[in-house]
């Protein structure tokens, strides 16, 4: 009889559960509040790409102002109106920012006749990128976009816009390769200035693009897809809203 009202007891409680508790779960999971927060997309009316979350609210590009490789100072009003992809690099970088950069060319190409497309590329070793090194660079890789800004400023104001505004990782580190690391992502932001991204098969949100494979390749050695070309369709699906 003692087992029989066990079994009776954990019966109860599991129905109570079920009663009280699983409607919240599926309501929290419809809410996105179940994912970490920093990496929750919520789809647009359109059902196309999404906007990246951050404790409820849409993440939009934080306010910025530094020097371009033409010593001109850009903030993010520049970009007010345009849809544009960001990326943290370095000039003397000898790993994956010289492929980045072959990716963002590519990509300035494509939407050369867009006067709404722009690209912004912030250099994580500013006391080396100055202006003149920037303009070198732009003329080595064929940079010629009057909407691409190779920026340099504030190492602290440029490392806190790459690890806290963007959430793309960024730092100094001895034994990487130049001395720095980084992750290698794009990041596309809308119109408005929000940092938006697509869903992959899964429903699983993207939030950054790989740029440090190139179409060409296809895939790295560890495997990861190239971004790419998705990264185009994206960006055309943001100029046509």
């Amino acid at each position: 009889m003692k087992n029989k009202y066990t079994y009776v007891w954990v019966s109860l409680i599991i129905l109570i559960f079920g009663i009280i508790f699983i409607p919240r779960i599926i309501d929290r999971v419809k809410g996105g509040t179940v994912v970490e927060n920093d990496r929750i997309n919520v789809k647009d009316n359109n059902g196309d790409l999404a906007f990246v979350m951050l404790n409820g609210k849409k993440r939009r590009v934080p306010s910025f102002e530094f020097l371009n490789q033409d010593s001109l100072l850009i903030s993010d009003k520049d970009y007010e109106g345009k849809v544009f992809v960001a990326e943290f690099f370095f000039t003397s970088c000898p790993s994956i920012c010289p492929i980045m950069s072959k990716n963002l060319v590519e990509i300035q190409n494509e939407f050369s006749e867009s006067e709404n497309f722009g690209i912004a590329s912030f250099s994580i070793t500013p006391d080396y990128d100055t202006p003149r090194v920037l303009k070198e660079y732009a003329e080595r890789y064929g940079i010629t976009d009057l909407d691409w800004h190779l920026m340099t400023g504030d190492k602290t104001k440029i490392y806190d816009l790459a690890n806290s505004g963007f959430n793309i990782f960024a730092a100094e580190m001895p034994d990487a390769p130049g001395g720095f690391e980084h992750s290698g992502l794009f990041a596309l932001i809308d119109k408005n200035g929000y940092i938006r991204s697509r869903v992959d098969e899964f429903g699983n949100p993207i939030v950054y693009y790989r740029g440090a494979i190139t179409e060409e390749a296809g895939e790295n050695d560890e495997g990861e897809k190239q971004q790419i070309t998705v990264l185009k369709v994206d960006i055309k699906k943001l100029l046509e809203e």
